[in-house]
C-alpha cells in the first residue's frame, strides 16, 4: 500500500492547494496501477500532455493510450510510495511534484523505479505531466549539451507515442 507524505512549500496560497491532490492522486494511483477507467482521464485538460523518456502524449486521448499500454506489457505495475510537495505559481496554478517508488513485474521479474512525477495543474485541471525516470530531467534540445541529439530524443518520444496510440485504438476506453 503506498504512503503518503505531504509537504506544502513556502510562499504557497493553502486555500488553492485544499483539495487538489486528494482529488488527483487517487487517479494517478489507478492510471500507474493498471486499474485506470475513463473517469480517471477527467483529471486532464483536453489539451494536456504527458511525457516520459519513452513517449509524448498531447490530448487527452493519447493520454490514454499511454496509460492503456501499461497492463499489455507489465504484469504488474503499481506506485508503491510517494511523497508530495505542492506549490501555488501563480493564481489558479499549481505545481506538485511526487517523488516515488514505482515496482513493475516483467517478464516474471520485479523491477522497481525510482521516478519523480511532475504535474502542472491549471484551474484545477493538469496541463503537463511528466515522469523522471530516475528523477531525471527528460532530455529535449533544452536539456542536453548538443540540441540536436535532444530534438532527435524528442522526435523519438513522439514516433512512439503515434505507434502506440495506434496500437491502443486512438485512446478508446477499454469495454467494462
Amino acid at each position: 500500500m503506498a504512503q503518503m507524505s505531504r509537504k506544502a512549500e513556502h510562499g504557497t496560497d493553502e486555500q488553492q492547494l485544499q483539495g487538489i491532490v486528494e482529488r488527483i492522486m487517487p487517479h494517478l494511483l489507478n492510471l500507474y496501477g493498471s486499474t485506470a477507467t475513463a473517469k480517471d482521464f477527467e483529471i486532464y485538460a483536453p489539451h494536456a500532455t504527458f511525457e516520459d523518456p519513452l513517449m509524448r502524449a498531447q490530448g487527452v486521448d493519447q493520454i490514454k493510450s499511454a496509460f492503456y499500454t501499461l497492463p499489455k506489457f507489465f504484469g504488474e505495475s503499481r506506485i508503491v510510495e510517494y511523497t508530495v510537495k505542492e506549490n501555488v505559481t501563480a493564481p489558479g496554478k499549481v505545481e506538485i511534484i511526487i517523488d516515488n517508488k514505482q515496482h513493475y513485474k516483467i517478464f516474471g521479474r520485479d523491477v522497481d523505479l525510482t521516478t519523480q512525477i511532475r504535474l502542472n495543474v491549471e484551474d484545477g485541471k493538469v496541463v503537463h505531466h511528466e515522469d523522471w525516470w530516475d528523477k531525471k530531467p527528460l532530455k529535449n534540445r533544452d536539456t542536453v549539451n548538443f540540441p540536436l541529439m535532444g530534438r532527435a530524443a524528442e522526435v523519438t518520444r513522439r514516433g512512439s507515442m503515434l505507434l502506440t496510440h495506434a496500437l491502443m485504438r486512438f485512446g478508446k476506453d477499454p469495454k467494462p
